[in-house]
């Protein structure tokens, strides 16, 4: 079944979460429709609360199937297009890392590093009490992925994890919330190489210069 730009739409802001998953967007290679949404309350509008009803982006419909959440977001678009090879086969061994680091990024890492810049960290006597245990432990874990990436996380094949993974290291070298550490700017200058990940913040900085 051929794929038109309106069974694909994409909400998001080109200051958001949304630049992950427009990225994803960009390396899947289908045609889709973009609606950005300011921040002006136009995320709690009843229009789009119908389709998150959390009122933030990014989020996708896709021929009637509502997705949010960043990496929830890309592992379907990995599923939903396999001929863009951003997935580990399900029966392949890969996938289990593929899974693992996917959602380490989007659970462990995004709250130890969001703990972090706002001083809500846990003591120490009550890191066992949250997903993350500790800042530290957290990135030398994030370190260790990295660190194997040669030149991603599944070897040689690029897929939705580098995707996931890599806007985290690339945002917290960037906003300074994670250390400076060779591992994570190795990575992150491999991840910017990549075509669609310059298209994608073409298309997002051309937004932000001339908003819709």
């Amino acid at each position: 079944m051929s794929q038109d730009r309106n069974d694909l739409v994409f909400y998001t802001n080109p200051q958001s979460r949304g630049r992950i998953v427009r990225w994803m967007l960009e390396e899947v290679g289908q045609p889709y429709r973009t609606h950005v949404l300011a921040f002006d309350g136009a995320q709690k509008s009843p229009e789009y609360l119908a389709i998150n009803p959390m009122g933030k982006v990014p989020a996708i419909v896709h021929r009637g199937a509502v997705v949010t959440e960043g990496a929830a977001i890309c592992a379907y678009l990995a599923d939903a297009f396999p001929d863009a090879g951003l997935a580990p086969p399900l029966a392949s061994a890969l996938r289990g890392a593929y899974y693992r680091w996917l959602f380490f990024a989007a659970g462990p890492v995004e709250a130890a590093v969001s703990a972090k810049s706002m001083g809500l960290l846990a003591p120490a006597d009550r890191a066992g009490l949250v997903g993350y245990g500790s800042f530290e432990q957290t990135v030398d874990t994030l370190e260790i992925a990295v660190q194997a990436a040669s030149p991603w996380l599944l070897g040689d094949q690029f897929t939705a994890a580098d995707v996931y993974v890599g806007s985290q290291v690339s945002w917290g070298l960037l906003f300074k919330t994670l250390p400076e550490r060779p591992a994570f700017a190795e990575y992150a200058h491999r991840l910017r190489a990549r075509e669609a990940a310059q298209r994608a913040a073409a298309l997002d900085d051309a937004l932000i210069a001339k908003p819709e």
